[in-house]
């Protein structure tokens, strides 16, 4: 909204108003609510799933195995103190040889969709790539979730 809304709205007794210098588009790709017949509910950060493990770049790899497996997953996303994601230990890496670090045995810099992404598109892409999850980040690369293709697929019904 522009300055002079904001200065409007708050002059008629809103408490919390901001103004959004960087735009809709962005709000969205942060993963903030967007509303309407295209709100939320038909994007890709409503579906993701949160609980995805995360680990930092100088752990152990053995340790990161025995977590992954018993939160009962079969990948990890490498990120930094921010949440930002450097990399993605997958089932092949997550078997490879325990002395080696998280930051030896990652694919670095893993494709990732923002949480405004439309669902529709999402599917399509995952079908024609043969994707079976997604990476959801925000603009600034801070993780999101992981968007399982069969629950964007269930979601759009």
């Amino acid at each position: 909204m522009s300055p002079r809304a904001a200065a409007r709205l708050a002059s008629i007794g809103f408490t919390r108003v901001y103004d959004y210098v960087a735009g809709k588009a962005d709000w969205g790709a942060a993963g903030l609510p967007l509303e309407g017949s295209s709100g939320s509910e038909t994007r890709a950060g409503a579906h993701a799933r949160r609980d995805v493990p995360t680990c930092r770049l100088d752990e152990p790899l053995a340790q990161i195995r025995e977590r992954v497996e018993q939160a009962d997953w079969d990948t990890c996303f490498v990120v930094d103190q921010e949440g930002v994601v450097l990399g993605r230990l997958g089932r092949s890496a997550l078997q490879r040889d325990d002395d080696l670090t998280v930051e030896q045995a990652m694919t670095p810099g893993p494709s990732t969709i923002r949480p405004s992404a439309r669902l529709n598109d999402v599917v399509a892409r995952m079908r024609k790539q043969n994707l079976s999850n997604l990476p959801v980040t925000t603009s600034n690369g801070q993780l999101v979730g992981l968007l399982a293709r069969e629950d964007a697929e269930r979601a759009i019904g």
